[in-house]
């Protein structure tokens, strides 16, 4: 993430709320000892509950789906099971990814469901407790602000906690899987 500059006015009004307190607001289950897997966007790095991770993998071609939003990618088949595979860079409104053999997909489930989300780079596994989790600051100009649940200082970087469940409705990834199995069907 860019490095956020703060005058001191403005210092006395930054949001402690801990991982626990946002738990209890937001339904989430953040609480006690997480690992996260950390990947980049470019300079910006994220994270994702690592038992929601099923396993990372270079990026391949994806089977091309039509009438699909820009960030939909395409599917791809993993050991039968058809995974839609969505452009985080592109979900967040950042231009589409260029995706090259560099490019890494990290499969994930969200709620039933398998999917994959295309990143530049996995970075590391954190390991947080909830105390360290921050909220996220009010700010309007954010696309990617309402998918991201507490933030994170792993050294000298920000990590930005995802909520998958709402960054990947199901009726997003319930759309995708219909085109794919439509199309598989003919």
């Amino acid at each position: 993430m860019e490095a956020a500059q703060m005058d001191t006015a403005s210092a006395s009004t930054v949001d402690t709320t801990t991982g626990e307190e946002l738990a209890r607001e937001e339904g989430n289950t953040l609480s006690g000892t997480q690992q996260f897997v950390t990947f980049a966007i470019g300079n910006e790095e994220y994270a994702v509950d690592i038992m929601k991770v099923r396993e990372i993998q270079a990026w391949s071609e994806v089977t091309v789906l039509p009438n699909q939003p820009e960030y939909m990618r395409g599917v791809l088949n993993l050991r039968g099971i058809i995974v839609p595979i969505f452009d985080l860079r592109s979900r967040f409104n950042q231009g589409v990814t260029e995706a090259t053999s560099i490019h890494v997909v990290v499969i994930i489930a969200v709620g039933d469901r398998i999917i994959g989300i295309l990143v530049d780079r996995v970075s590391d596994i954190l390991t947080v407790d909830s105390s360290e989790i921050r909220a996220v600051p009010d700010v309007d100009d954010r696309e990617d602000g309402e998918h991201i649940i507490g933030l994170v200082t792993a050294e000298e970087r920000m990590v930005a906690l995802l909520d998958t469940a709402s960054l990947f409705r199901s009726e997003i990834i319930e759309q995708s899987l219909e085109t794919a199995e439509d199309l598989s069907a003919q």
